[in-house]
């Protein structure tokens, strides 16, 4: 349950609409999950240590691995408590973090980020036009490598101190320069 202990109606309407609207969106990259309102479909964890943030996208494959976790946020609840109450739960997860705020709420989540040390993946803002939504990335962190990209960052470091190490023989490259060079034709005389 959020800290929020009573979000205006019309806010609990949109936020709902909105986790409903990005798992449409998603679909086709996630199987994603929802816990919309007071909802606890879809657990990250288990037993008393569970969390229910408002999506949870697993991947398609036959595995369900999770994937990473989005958390959607209304006007009023962009505030000190819910960062420290949800976000850094969120931000703990071993899984991509992902935060959606009110387009004038950006700069307050990014701060309370900050002050808070919430390592968020990425915040996205959003508004409304009319009845439709549309969703803008407005920060990535360079801090979060992927999985897959810091594997091979690690195997790299060892090789070139074991390289200084022993340094081994540069070729002669003389061949090659005779192969690349034109042969010139001997002058008659």
């Amino acid at each position: 349950m959020s800290p929020i202990l009573v979000r205006p109606v019309r806010e609990q309407l949109e936020h709902d609409r909105l986790i409903r609207l990005l798992q449409v969106k998603l679909k086709r990259k996630f199987d994603p999950g929802i816990n919309p309102g007071a909802e606890q479909n879809t657990p990250v964890g288990t037993g008393p240590t569970a969390v229910f943030p408002d999506l949870v996208l697993f991947s398609v494959e036959r595995g369900r691995r999770l994937q990473g976790v989005i958390e959607v946020e209304t006007g009023e609840s962009v505030n000190h408590l819910e960062a420290l109450a949800q976000w850094t739960h969120l931000a703990r997860l071993r899984v991509p973090f992902y935060l959606y705020v009110p387009a004038g709420m950006v700069d307050v989540a990014r701060r309370l980020c900050e002050d808070n040390q919430i390592v968020v993946n990425e915040i996205w803002s959003y508004h409304s036009l009319g009845d439709q939504v549309r969703f803008a990335l407005v920060h990535r962190s360079r801090e979060i490598p992927s999985a897959k990209a810091a594997k091979p960052a690690k195997a790299a470091v060892k090789p070139p101190a074991k390289a200084k190490a022993r340094p081994k023989p540069k070729p002669k490259k003389t061949p090659a320069k005779a192969k690349a060079s034109p042969k010139k034709k001997p002058k008659k005389k």
